[in-house]
């Protein structure tokens, strides 16, 4: 039987760092770049200003950690909601706002869900994952994956704003490989779509939230009025 082709550890990350590189940069309508060259660490962890993690199972399992400076996370905030037309003035003056913390992990599950579905029709494999975690930090927390690795890898890769602010994304996983016996035809799904199915739910759930406000306004008045 032929080996065709081999799809290694670092290829994954790879293909991580393009989803992450792709969907931050389509949310916010910003150029979000990453580092060709990548560190082996010996250790993931959330640090300071804004740390977010991701575990994810099945085919494999690993864990996906991104640490945000303040200035990062604050651009990527403020270009994502200039982008879906909040005024400037209804921002967030602070990264550890919650509405920050909330913004970048939907990102974040946004960037997760197009890594898992390149991964899925690429390796023929069945990855789920947990909702990202946002935390503000003001100092290092160690994290680990809870499970037996055999030969357990992680990397980490500098990743850059438009303004040029700084962050880090960071992979620990099993070293693996995955070979290709035979030729298979790829499904095909765009970043865009899962921007824009993202972006409906979000929408869907401001206008839920705006008419449960305007009940309530509605039913505050007419208890004023004693019907």
């Amino acid at each position: 039987m032929r080996k065709l082709k081999t799809i290694t550890t670092d290829d994954i990350l790879l293909k991580l760092c393009q989803s992450l590189s792709e969907v931050m940069s389509k949310a916010t309508e910003t150029t979000v770049s990453y580092s060709t060259m990548v560190q082996k660490i010996n250790k993931t962890s959330l640090k300071p200003d804004i740390g977010c993690f991701v575990l994810f199972d099945g085919g494999f399992t690993g864990l996906v950690v991104t640490n945000f400076t303040s200035q990062a996370a604050m651009e990527l905030y403020q270009e994502y909601m200039l982008r879906m037309g909040i005024p400037q003035d209804e921002l967030a003056l602070h990264h550890t706002s919650d509405e920050v913390a909330n913004i970048l992990g939907e990102l974040m599950n946004q960037v997760v869900g197009d890594f898992t579905g390149k991964i899925g029709r690429e390796l023929k494999v069945s990855i789920t994952q947990n909702q990202p975690k946002m935390l503000a930090l003001n100092k290092q927390i160690l994290l680990s994956v809870d499970t037996n690795l055999d030969r357990p890898q992680a990397r980490r890769v500098s990743f850059s704003t438009e303004k040029n602010n700084i962050f880090y994304l960071e992979l620990a996983m099993d070293k693996t490989e995955f070979i290709q016996l035979e030729e298979f035809e790829q499904d095909t799904e765009d970043t865009d779509s899962i921007f824009e199915s993202a972006q409906r739910a979000r929408s869907q759930k401001d206008e839920q939230k705006s008419n449960n406000n305007f009940n309530q306004v509605d039913q505050d008045l007419l208890d004023e009025l004693g019907i």
